[in-house]
Order: C-alpha cells, then sequence, then structure tokens
C-alpha cells in the first residue's frame, strides 16, 4: 500500500491521527506547512512539506499517496485546496472539521471519489450513533446528540477554527430546523438532560450547534437536528484562559472524559444510542484512521462527497473504536 498522507501532522489531533496509523501498521507519509516542524516531529517518517496555496508543493505532498487525511484547520482554507489536489492524484480525502461552514462547503462539491468532511468526535460520531439508532430507517422526526464532556480544554486550533466560523456568519447562531440550516441571534436556552450513568441529570446549552446538524441530514430525511452542550464544557470554551489539553496517559490523551448520548425520534418511538470515551481530540483519530482504512478496502456503502453514516456501516465502525457503547 502507499502511503496515507497526514496533512496537519504536527498539530494535536494531526499527532493523534499519525500515531494511529503507525499503531496499525499503515503506511504513513506527514505533511504540512511548516518543514522544520515537520521534520523535528517526524523525522523518521516521508515529510513531504506544502502549504496550501502551493499547488505545486500539495501535488508532491500527494504523489503516489493511497489517500490523505486533512487535519489543519481552520478548514475554510485548507479543505478545498487539499480535496482538489487529492482529485488531481485520484485519492480519498477525509478531514476532521468542525467548522459548519467548511463542511456546508465541502458537501456541496462533486466528486467521484470519497470525499469524507468531519469525520471526528463532532460530525462523525454523533452521525454513526444516530445512524445506529435509526437501524434500516433512513428518516426521523427529530434527532438530538447531547454532549456530556467533563471539561474542554480547546487547542489554538480550536479557538481560531471557531472564530473563522463566528466571523463568517457574523456572529450569529445556528440551528437546523424545518429541514434547512437557520442563522439567528437568539440568546442560548439553558435545559436539563439526563445522561446514562453515572454521568446523570446535567445542565445544557440547547442548541450548541455542532457539526452533527450538517453530517445527518445529507442521508437521513430528517427535519429537526439538535446538539447540547454540558454547561461545564460550554464555560471552559467561552473562557479565553482555559489552557489547552494537558496529557495524562501514554496515549497522550487528556484526562476529560465524554458521554455522546443520542436519541431519535419517529412516530412516537424513541430509540437511543450513546458512547462513551476519553478525550474528544484522541478519539478522532481512530475515527479518520477508520475511514480511511474502509475505504481503501472497499468497504463503503456510497460513494463522492458523503458523511460517515452514509459511507459505513456504522454499528461495525462503532464496534471498532475505543468506546463503551450503549446501542438499540
Amino acid at each position: 500500500m502507499n502511503a496515507i498522507v497526514v496533512y496537519g501532522a504536527t498539530g494535536h489531533t494531526g499527532r493523534f491521527v499519525v500515531e494511529e496509523l503507525l499503531r496499525q501498521n499503515l503506511p504513513t507519509a506527514v505533511s504540512g506547512r511548516n518543514a522544520a516542524a515537520l521534520t523535528a516531529q517526524w523525522g523518521d517518517l516521508d515529510v513531504r512539506p506544502a502549504a496550501v496555496d502551493d499547488p505545486q508543493a500539495l501535488d508532491l505532498a500527494l504523489k503516489n499517496a493511497a489517500a490523505v487525511i486533512n487535519a489543519a484547520g481552520p478548514f475554510a482554507t485548507t479543505a478545498d485546496p487539499i480535496i482538489d489536489a487529492a482529485a488531481r492524484a485520484g485519492i480519498p480525502y477525509v478531514d476532521v472539521a468542525a467548522e459548519l461552514e467548511a463542511n456546508v462547503s465541502t458537501f456541496a462539491r462533486q466528486s467521484a471519489l470519497p470525499v469524507i468532511p468531519a469525520m471526528a468526535f463532532y460530525g462523525g460520531l454523533g452521525d454513526l450513533l444516530t445512524t445506529a439508532a435509526l437501524g434500516e430507517r433512513t428518516s426521523a422526526d427529530e434527532v438530538q446528540v447531547a454532549y456530556g464532556l467533563s471539561s474542554w480544554h480547546p487547542t489554538p486550533g480550536t479557538r481560531a477554527a471557531g472564530q473563522v466560523s463566528h466571523d463568517r456568519r457574523n456572529g450569529q447562531r445556528v440551528r437546523f430546523s424545518g429541514g434547512s440550516l437557520q442563522y439567528h441571534q437568539d440568546q442560548p436556552v439553558q435545559e436539563d438532560w439526563t445522561f446514562p450513568d453515572p454521568l446523570g441529570r446535567r445542565r445544557v446549552i440547547a442548541e450548541f450547534t455542532m457539526a452533527d446538524v450538517i453530517t445527518i441530514p445529507t442521508h437521513i430525511a430528517v427535519p429537526e437536528v439538535r446538539t447540547y452542550m454540558t454547561l461545564e464544557a460550554a464555560g471552559d470554551l467561552a473562557n479565553s484562559d482555559t489552557p489547552a489539553p494537558a496529557a495524562v496517559d501514554e496515549q497522550g490523551r487528556s484526562d476529560q472524559t465524554f458521554v455522546v448520548d443520542v436519541r431519535v425520534r419517529t412516530g412516537g418511538e424513541e430509540r437511543r444510542a450513546t458512547a462513551t470515551g476519553q478525550d474528544i481530540y484522541a478519539i478522532s483519530a481512530p475515527l479518520a484512521v477508520g475511514a480511511v482504512r474502509r475505504i481503501l478496502a472497499g468497504e463503503t456503502r456510497s460513494s463522492g462527497v458523503a458523511s460517515a453514516g452514509a459511507m459505513f456501516h456504522a454499528v461495525d465502525f462503532l464496534k471498532d473504536l475505543p468506546l463503551t457503547l450503549d446501542l438499540p
């Protein structure tokens, strides 16, 4: 197999992605803007520096590659040029973008090759859980995705991407209602959400809108998709003094724990699917790498630009992840 190229390999999530590829014994090459940083971090690997505004350098970085995983935000800047380069190279593209506007732009593209945006904790995991909860159904009346994060220590990349999204929508908030994205200036509303034990009843920010509102409706006919965030985690993100994640184990994960609790309502019936794990950035690595591995093995259910739930068998994919699952 030719190498899988990780663009943004020196970033926080990018490092997890590279380590996951190596753990799975997959041929790996690293790329990004900063040649010196790439060499310092990954000098024993195939280093292929390239700036996103240099198509020739990107072509060289993706030459003879099997696929590319884009872990470099802001994705408003990196997604389109790397997707274009992947198309020229004739290889699949996967990213870990949680920027709503970048996700919308990518899903609007046409591609004969596999292109999977938001293949990460936000966007990918909730989509897989929703698809698993639905079983063979392809429609629902409402999908709710609640994030029970013990804390949220955002990386500099998360903060930069969030600012880009904020600026692109002129500070407006977003919801998915009535079958479409709606931009609004309503004030955030708090509610109670009862997570599975041991998390239990927690205060959440309602319509704390994440990439799931983009990924899920691309293949499920649903008029309402709502996402929720625990109040403590939302406060961490809003506080500019909250430090970046700190590693507490040999895998480089932080002590952050999470519960993703999905409720799908259809015709008066509610189905629930839940995943529990550690470190939202770390879990994005097996999601992205698992996507590429399945694409290269031909284990796909769709083609072109697609979300995780449309492209893969959701239950099988989820069971391969380092998560504790409660599925229907």
